[in-house]
């Protein structure tokens, strides 16, 4: 059975990106948000294997909606993906418990394997 995915991020251009890069290598994407609160809601009905959540977004950002989807499920597993040159943030995610990250634009390779070893 493939491994299902939310895929979170407030740009659709990226959104899309990412599930052609996960369709693509056999994965499912289950859902898509726009934002962090929509991500939270989204976790909840769709209970997702693996969430890609980008870390600027309007509403509420990547690192809040990763600390909540935490405490839904402590074992949820989160791959934060944002642009270059924002290594503070980095580290503020991986201290809220994300599992990885990725740099956009997204190198496909990088992606699968950061998702492989995740879902590992």
């Amino acid at each position: 059975m493939a491994h299902r995915i939310l895929v979170v991020d407030d740009a659709a251009f990226m959104r899309m990106m990412i599930k052609d890069i996960l369709t693509k290598n056999g994965y499912e994407v289950v859902a898509e948000a726009a934002d962090g609160a929509q991500a939270i809601e989204k976790y909840k009905e769709f209970s997702p294997d693996l969430v890609t959540m980008d870390i600027t977004m309007p509403e509420m950002d990547g690192i809040s909606s990763l600390k909540e989807i935490k405490k839904l499920n402590p074992n949820a597993k989160v791959i934060m993906c944002s642009a270059m040159g924002q290594q503070a943030m980095v580290i503020d995610a991986i201290q809220a418990g994300a599992k990885d990250f990725i740099v956009k634009p997204f190198q496909a390779d990088r992606v699968i394997e950061a998702i492989s070893k995740t879902l590992a």
